[in-house]
């Protein structure tokens, strides 16, 4: 099954709200700087960053600020997010960081896997299109509780 994919003008902006959304990571122990843009299947758009705690485990990834951000205002269905993860600095020379297995959880729980695209980006310029799908096989999901 061919996947359909956003439309280029729809990625790059996903791409430079992330980059934007990066900005503000608070990431002074790991130095790792993620930004998110999240897009609902309505066409909104909700953006996070990593926030660090010196006790590690309150730490939330970008991708699970922008999901909650959303969720708290009501919105869960989404077609697509844009992650820009990786050390302070330029991200071009790097290799795009990808979600962690607890966020990917997270998109199991609002996004259809076939369909939700995950987009690895360095640049609007510089990215990879996954679906969730492809970056969680066999994910568990609320389907899998239906009796």
């Amino acid at each position: 099954m061919e996947k359909v994919r956003l439309k280029e003008e729809a990625i790059q902006e996903l791409i430079r709200k992330a980059l934007e959304a990066r900005t503000y990571s608070y990431s002074p122990y790991s130095h790792f700087e993620v930004g998110a843009a999240l897009l609902s299947k309505e066409g909104q758009i909700f953006t996070g960053c990593n926030i660090e705690n010196a006790a590690y485990t309150p730490t939330n990834c970008g991708e699970r600020t922008a999901f909650f951000k959303a969720v708290s205002e009501g919105v869960k269905e989404f077609s697509a997010i844009a992650v820009v993860a990786g050390p302070a600095g330029d991200l071009e020379e790097l290799p795009m960081g990808a979600p962690c297995g607890v966020c990917r959880q997270v998109m199991m729980e609002f996004c259809d896997p076939k369909s939700f695209q995950v987009i690895l980006a360095a640049s609007p310029e510089k990215y990879e299109v996954y679906t969730l799908e492809e970056l969680l096989p066999r994910g568990f999901g609320p389907k899998d509780l239906e009796g």
